[in-house]
């Protein structure tokens, strides 16, 4: 599996970004995909999440405020930040869980900046 995020700039408080995250490789293996952020000093965070039941996971933070989807003809997830605050301010990654066999594994995409300044 392989995952590539796009989408990241720098936005004004209270402005809108849309990242992406294009998948290729063994689709068909992959239970759950979601978006986690890491900004300096901190550790990676759960932002959204689409679990393997088909649900949908939200860090407090960003309710109400982010919506993650995805496009299956496209093989590409999405998410929608809107009401950009700065503590938004990270590197956002998308995240793939698949497994083969009886084996899981977590794979990464290379990350995409949001800094979130006036």
């Amino acid at each position: 599996v392989q995952l590539a995020e796009s989408g990241g700039d720098l936005v004004q408080p209270g402005g809108s970004l849309r990242l992406s995250c294009a998948v290729s490789g063994s689709i068909s293996s992959i239970y759950a995909m979601g978006w986690y952020r890491q900004a300096p000093g901190k550790q990676r965070e759960l932002v959204a999440a689409f679990t393997s039941a088909g649900s949908t996971n939200y860090a407090d933070s960003v309710k109400a405020r982010f919506t993650i989807s995805r496009d299956s003809a496209k093989n590409t997830m999405y998410l929608q930040m809107n009401s950009l605050k700065p503590e938004d301010t990270a590197v956002y990654y998308c995240h793939a869980g698949a497994a083969y066999g009886a084996t899981d594994y977590d794979y990464w995409g290379q990350g995409t900046q949001v800094t979130v300044s006036s």
